[in-house]
């Protein structure tokens, strides 16, 4: 006994649907599932970003520059087109993807208000904490008070840290590297990675 025309079609129609279903939907989630499996395991519950690389650019006179191809390539999935400007520890600006900075502000929030020293902590790291976003042309406004902070005007050097990026004046970031020996490096760098730090 065949299968009349009406049946084959809908057989039809149901793989055809079954292929869409697993190309869109499954493929889609992947990333999102070892994301959420991975933070399971101890590790960070959103796809964290993970720069490498330097980049020199140009401050206009409105303090806009253009965020560095290399880097937008390098935004985890979904990270969007926002992000958090602040001081950094050295007298530079550290520039956090929004899916970066969530987790620090939510464990500084968290912090004994009671403790001077949380107060002390949270007022230097915050204030000045900027939300930017990418206009259309791919830049970024610096505001005046944080480009007075790391001494900006005009070069300036986007430098990887791990999950944000560092904005330095072009002469200090030079001037930071020619008065660390390679010496100076390898010591620090064994006191870092074996846990020595006395």
């Amino acid at each position: 006994m065949g299968i009349n025309p009406l049946s084959a079609n809908i057989l039809g129609s149901l793989s055809l649907w079954k292929k869409f279903t697993i190309h869109f939907f499954v493929k889609k989630w992947e990333k999102v599932l070892f994301c959420v499996r991975n933070g399971f395991q101890g590790l960070s519950p959103h796809c964290m970003t993970g720069f490498l690389g330097e980049y020199e650019a140009t401050l206009d006179a409105k303090g806009r520059f253009l965020l560095p191809a290399g880097f937008k390539k390098q935004l985890a999935d979904g990270a969007g087109e926002q992000f958090v400007l602040n001081r950094g520890f050295e007298k530079c600006l550290t520039l956090y993807p929004m899916n970066e900075w969530q987790p620090i502000f939510e464990r500084i929030s968290k912090l004994n208000d009671f403790d001077p020293k949380v107060r002390e902590f949270r007022r230097y790291f915050l204030n000045g904490a900027t939300i930017l976003e990418l206009d259309s042309a791919g830049r970024l406004l610096i505001p005046k008070n944080l480009m007075a902070y790391a001494s900006l005007e005009k070069d300036i050097v986007l430098a990887a840290a791990t999950n944000k990026i560092e904005i330095w004046d072009i002469s200090k970031y030079q001037e930071f590297f020619e008065n660390f020996s390679p010496g100076a490096f390898s010591d620090l760098a064994q006191q870092v990675m074996t846990g020595n730090m006395e």
